[in-house]
């Protein structure tokens, strides 16, 4: 094999074992995040989000590689499309009932007159404005 070949490959391979080691990682996390406060659960979702995140450049990268592309069969495209579309409705489920459930949350805390002012405030005024500003997403009651 020549050498820069050889090289690439064990790259490769690098990746494959530290992929490994991080979702055995995470795997083992569940546990003791099942049992955390919510700080500590917010802060392993932003991180198991970062890795998802860091993954999915990567094989993004990796399908305009032409070098990569050239070389995978048809079917293994197909299997990585068919995974790839089971992730996007797992997240986007979620997303969407995460989302429904929170703003109902929100507006049932606003009618009863329960949320946190300093947040609220920060959050309607300061962050609002700048939200604006960026075209974000601002939620109506």
């Amino acid at each position: 094999m020549p050498r820069d070949i050889s090289e690439f490959t064990s790259t490769l391979e690098k990746w494959v074992r530290m992929q490994e080691s991080v979702l055995k990682t995470f795997m083992e996390s569940d546990e003791r995040i099942s049992n955390a406060d919510r700080l500590e659960i917010v802060t392993a979702t932003r991180i198991a989000f970062n890795h998802l995140i860091r993954t999915l450049k990567a094989f993004d990268q990796w399908l305009q590689d032409p070098f990569i592309v050239t070389h995978i069969p048809r079917d293994m495209l197909l299997e990585v499309w068919r995974e790839t579309l089971k992730a996007l409705e797992i997240i986007v489920k979620l997303d969407i009932k995460h989302t429904s459930e929170v703003k109902q949350l929100i507006a049932e805390s606003y009618y009863e007159g329960k949320l946190n002012p300093i947040v609220s405030q920060l959050r309607f005024e300061l962050l609002g404005e700048e939200e604006t500003r960026r075209g974000g997403v601002s939620l109506s009651m």
